[in-house]
């Protein structure tokens, strides 16, 4: 019975080893796929990123225009390694891990049959101990349950060599595995960022050697321009605009004053001459006044 107690002490820390694992690895498993599932995702932020640089460089004076693309273009080459990090995460440490389940269900399938035999052993034991204590002097049964009890004790014994073999094995591979996969994490992130940084460093050149100046120079050369020609146009509707109030009542006046002088010639006749000479005359006065009036007028209509 001793020896019984001692071989369940070895299965539960077998089983806790294996149980242990199964836990953590699939736990391993769900995070890495999930940081490996970020990882795509972020790369694919980026290519976002750089079409909208080369949307709004197009919008740049040529400095800007320039450096905003090959900016673009060195972000586009750190995806290019993003992408390169996330199929290497893939095949060396989420896919190993997704096929660990396999080992673990075999460990498991060992375990479970060590039970079993474990089992018929405690069986055998215990009806041994009951035929014991009911009929001491049936030796012929006594000798045959005691036959059954050294069969099933054999069968445990090789039962837990094999366990321990194999439960031997499985915390090796796993200790091994787990290493390995974790370099492999390592050395994959390594590359990604070594790579990156080359790139990063290159990206932060052309930004530094971006001449703002010229752009700004060349932006205000554009503002002069477009205010310049904005200020003509301001000066010539305001010419335009002083123009209108006082023509028409001018106009309005004038002809007042074209009635009376008819009226003045038809009862006058001594007076036409003097009328001619008037400053105010009405031939020249109204048709003068009428054609500025509707070319300053037509002027701002034909600006708009």
């Amino acid at each position: 019975m001793n020896t019984v107690l001692y071989r369940d002490s070895q299965v539960r820390i077998m089983e806790s080893t294996v149980t242990n694992a199964e836990k953590h690895f699939g736990q391993f498993c769900s995070l890495l796929a999930a940081y490996t599932r970020k990882t795509a995702r972020l790369r694919d932020a980026a290519d976002r990123l750089v079409l909208q640089l080369l949307d709004f460089a197009s919008t740049e004076g040529p400095e800007m225009r320039a450096t905003l693309r090959d900016f673009a273009e060195d972000l586009a080459k750190v995806q290019d390694y993003r992408q390169a990090q996330v199929e290497r995460l893939e095949v060396k440490v989420v896919n190993p891990l997704k096929l660990y389940g396999a080992q673990i269900k075999q460990a498991r399938a060992e375990i479970k049959k060590f039970k079993r035999v474990r089992n018929n052993e405690i069986k055998q034991l215990e009806k041994l101990e009951k035929l014991r204590q009911k009929s001491p002097w049936d030796r012929q049964t006594i000798s045959q349950v005691e036959t059954s009890v050294q069969k099933a004790s054999g069968d445990t014994g090789r039962t837990t060599h094999q366990l321990e073999e194999t439960v031997d094995a499985f915390q090796k591979q796993k200790l091994k595995d787990l290493q390995k996969m974790l370099s492999d994490f390592v050395t994959v992130e390594l590359v990604f960022h070594a790579k990156a940084v080359e790139v990063y460093s290159s990206a932060f050149q052309t930004l530094e050697d971006c001449d703002l100046e010229r752009d700004l120079e060349d932006f205000r050369a554009k503002m002069r321009g477009v205010y310049g020609r904005y200020d003509a146009r301001l000066l010539t509707d305001t010419t335009l605009s002083t123009a209108v109030p006082w023509s028409l009542p001018g106009q309005s006046s004038q002809s007042a004053i074209w009635s009376q002088r008819k009226e003045e010639e038809a009862s006058e006749d001594d007076s036409a001459e003097e009328d001619l000479e008037d400053p105010e005359d009405p031939e020249e006065g109204p048709r003068e006044w009428g054609r500025r009036s509707t070319s300053r007028t037509r002027a701002p209509q034909s600006e708009h």
